[in-house]
């Protein structure tokens, strides 16, 4: 069974490397760590092109531009996951969430579970502040680095 200091430093290495992917047995564990936004390559026939016939053009809609997306989240900070796992609000099923929106954070307020391999690991605030949003679902899978809370800094 893998300690979770050494997969910290298995995420760690995997991150700060060009490895895309690491996968490991020891003692019967298995391990694989991947980089998100892995880009897969498929190999597609060539086609024949074909004449098709040209489609029947209607007058133009008057069309509005949109307003450019702003992005109204740069001001906050984001909690994340510190390793791939399964989120839990709650530290059980009958207990209530350690935070919701509105809630004040300090360094070491406990914010969620992360359960890796049968160990559940509380993940702590790292800033003081108002939790704003809670970004990812009780019981969701998350990955290294997934953004699971947005803090408004004090």
């Amino acid at each position: 069974m893998f300690k979770l200091s050494e997969i910290k430093e298995l995420i760690k290495l995997v991150d700060e490397s060009s490895v895309q992917e690491l996968e490991i047995e020891n003692e019967g564990s298995r391990l694989s760590i991947r980089k998100p936004g892995k880009t897969e390559y498929v190999q597609a026939a060539a086609v024949q092109p074909q004449m098709i016939a040209a489609p029947q053009v209607q007058p133009a809609a008057v069309v509005t531009e949109a307003a450019p997306q702003v992005d109204t989240t740069s001001h906050l900070h984001k909690i994340v996951s510190p390793m791939v796992g399964t989120f839990y609000r709650a530290s059980s099923p009958e207990a209530g969430p350690f935070v919701s929106a509105g809630d004040k954070v300090v360094e070491k307020t406990t914010v969620c579970i992360i359960e890796a391999m049968k160990l559940m690991n509380e993940l702590d605030a790292d800033i003081k502040g108002e939790i704003v949003e809670v970004l990812v679902e009780n019981g969701q899978l998350v990955e290294y680095g997934q953004p699971l809370f947005l803090v408004k800094p004090e």
